[in-house]
């Protein structure tokens, strides 16, 4: 007899212990959900920032590139006027018409030349006055979300500021709940926890009701979790159930 009552006692604190750490971790739960989806909006914009920066970085190189081209075709544009003065000033000296139209030949060569880079500058242009245009827009959409970025982190700084310290005492709590309960138990507990909508494994009885899911539990059941003689789950949604007793004995 005195063994039964000995296993009995055991399975109660089990229960307690469980049912102390789910408080806590309840606790946990309604810390984060103040904070809401504050931490990812942040994350989301810092990885959108660094992609608008990367992407104006590549357009600054890329007009960087095309005004080299420009400045290229501006030099041999340069280059073949100066030929040509050269060929002109060659044919008022040549000897004769085979001179005279290999000369002329040359100059509308580098006449061609000149309209070819003129027609490729306009080119150019057009790509940078276009990229000029991508580039403001990303410069701005760039600033707004750097703004919105450094608003959604002081809302979150200030959130966080404010429930540091209960959430590193919970943190703490839960930490030293957790060595009072055995490791399969423990992870029973975190796998039903995590497949739980709302994070309660464990739940009480509540007129007549999984506390949890809400749904009937039959006398005899009940009768069982208040026996505290082994630990019974919810047969609708797999959570832990208690007597509403523990709660009590938690909160004395």
């Amino acid at each position: 007899m005195a063994n039964a009552t000995k296993s009995d006692n055991v399975v109660e604190q089990k229960l307690k212990a469980l049912y102390g750490l789910q408080k806590v971790h309840s606790a946990l739960d309604r810390i984060r959900t103040v904070r809401g989806e504050l931490p990812l909006e942040v994350e989301d914009l810092e990885d959108e920032i660094e992609g608008l920066r990367t992407r104006k970085e590549k357009l600054d190189e890329e007009m960087k590139e095309l005004e080299f081209k420009v400045s290229e075709k501006k030099n041999a544009i340069s280059t073949s006027k100066e030929l040509i003065k050269k060929y002109e000033d060659q044919q008022s000296k040549v000897r004769n018409n085979r001179e005279f139209d290999s000369l002329s030949k040359e100059i509308e060569y580098q006449n061609l030349e000149i309209q070819l880079a003129e027609k490729h500058i306009k080119e150019f242009q057009f790509q940078i006055e276009n990229k000029k245009g991508t580039l403001t827009e990303s410069a701005e959409r760039l600033e707004g979300r750097e703004k919105d970025l450094e608003l959604k982190k002081s809302e979150l700084d200030a959130i966080v500021a404010e429930t540091e310290k209960e959430e590193k005492s919970l943190m703490s709590d839960a930490t030293k709940a957790e060595k009072n309960i055995d490791d399969r138990l423990l992870n029973a507990y975190n796998r039903i926890r995590e497949n739980a909508k709302n994070g309660l494994a464990v739940v009480t009885v509540d007129r007549d009701a999984c506390g949890g899911c809400f749904n009937k539990i039959p006398p005899q059941r009940q009768l069982d979790i208040r026996m505290h003689k082994k630990i019974i789950v919810c047969e609708h949604c797999g959570r832990i159930l208690v007597d509403p007793i523990i709660d009590e004995e938690n909160n004395e």
